[in-house]
């Protein structure tokens, strides 16, 4: 049906400039870092330390691109600690290496990523992890590395898988019972519908119009190099991700909220 006697034509290339014009940008709200210490991540962020919480590997290129390469954009210093070797398929040996290329591409050094190799966090999406234990492992890597900032899934883990879920969980607990360090703050991933996910970068206006506590919005040529750092996981790079690599919002947006 027409819009009129304009047409739907115009009113869509408005939207696309707007997305492509906006795309570009990049915005990060104010955080409460270090007790005060460092109230402002984009303008003195050098002595900030992130630690980024994923189940398996890949997860820090297909969910959190954006949010690594915005704090290391904002002079953050970003680790990652996966929960998980990936081994569902008999291929943990395999995802190790393929997370080191690609954090490493991401700007994280293979001495700050960290693997957990645990009989009981299991690769595996109908698996719940023990919230006790996976909180565990993870208040001692972020005590153990003088952490300030945490990074990791919301309650619906953007795709819903229970590992991802387990995370925020986990998370969840150390926040609400106060055992993490002073000062030390935790950001989650937001989930979107399913419209929003992969809509790409026609996503950047909705996401500026709606609150988050944090935005991260990658240009063109830091797209391209969440992308590279995606196929640093050839052992996962089946058909349907590459149909993810191009669509979703995921490898250019990241909007995250405070707990």
């Amino acid at each position: 049906m027409a819009a009129g006697s304009w047409g739907w034509g115009p009113v869509a290339a408005v939207l696309v400039l707007l997305a492509v014009l906006l795309s570009g940008a990049r915005r990060l709200r104010r955080l409460t870092v270090a007790g005060g210490a460092c109230a402002d991540l984009r303008g003195r962020a050098g002595g900030v330390r992130v630690l980024l919480v994923t189940a398996h590997p890949d997860d820090e290129a297909m969910f959190f691109a954006p949010t690594v390469l915005g704090l290391g954009r904002a002079g953050a210093r970003a680790a990652v600690l996966c929960c998980s070797a990936g081994n569902y398929y008999n291929q943990g040996e395999i995802r190790k290496k393929e997370l080191e290329q690609s954090c490493l591409l991401l700007g994280i050094p293979a001495s700050d990523v960290t693997v957990i190799d645990h009989r009981d966090l299991p690769d595996n999406p109908a698996v719940e992890w023990d919230t006790q234990l996976l909180a565990a492992f993870v208040l001692k890597h972020i005590e153990a590395n003088n952490i300030h900032l945490v990074v990791t899934f919301d309650a619906r883990g953007v795709s819903g898988h229970a590992n991802h879920i387990s995370l925020y969980a986990a998370l969840r607990y150390l926040h609400s019972e106060r055992k993490l360090p002073e000062g030390c703050r935790v950001l989650v991933l937001e989930s979107v519908s399913i419209f929003r996910k992969y809509i790409s970068f026609l996503d950047v206006p909705i996401s500026y119009l709606l609150p988050s506590d944090a935005l991260f919005i990658l240009t063109e040529e830091e797209t391209e190099q969440a992308k590279r750092a995606m196929r640093c996981h050839r052992s996962q790079l089946l058909w349907f991700r590459h149909i993810y690599m191009l669509f979703s919002r995921y490898m250019v947006i990241n909007s995250l909220r405070l707990l």
